[in-house]
């Protein structure tokens, strides 16, 4: 299995957004849409604002691939779903650490949002 390297970790979890564009059933890419990305770990996490509805995560979840831009990295990678609850709260507080200076309005959907919580995983 192949992991992220230090620098693409660092520089990932430096940037606000991340690119994200999952793969179709037809293998065609998604058009990227912006999204927040965390890090716990060693692992780099996402999870959708619009909860299950997000047209972005329906395709993830459904392909479990697809590429994103980051911080000045390019990478294909696998989604897995991140069920595990202290895993989870670990996501929680680091959704609220890194984009708590944009308010509640916006972060407590993120908070909301663990059952759409996805691991990138690099390809």
């Amino acid at each position: 299995m192949t992991t992220w390297s230090s620098d693409e970790l660092n520089r990932i979890e430096a940037a606000d957004e991340l690119e994200m564009a999952p793969r179709r059933s037809d293998g065609t890419l998604r058009k990227p849409v912006p999204i927040w990305v965390v890090r716990e770990g060693d692992d780099l996490y996402v999870r959708s604002y619009r909860g299950p509805d997000g047209s972005w995560w329906r395709t993830a979840r459904s392909s479990h691939e697809g590429r994103v831009r980051s911080g000045g990295v390019d990478k294909d990678v696998a989604f897995t779903e991140e069920t595990d609850a202290s895993v989870n709260d670990r996501i929680d507080a680091a959704y609220r650490a890194k984009y708590g200076r944009f308010g509640g309005a916006y972060v407590n959907p993120m908070v909301a949002a663990r059952p759409t919580t996805l691991k990138l995983v690099p390809r």
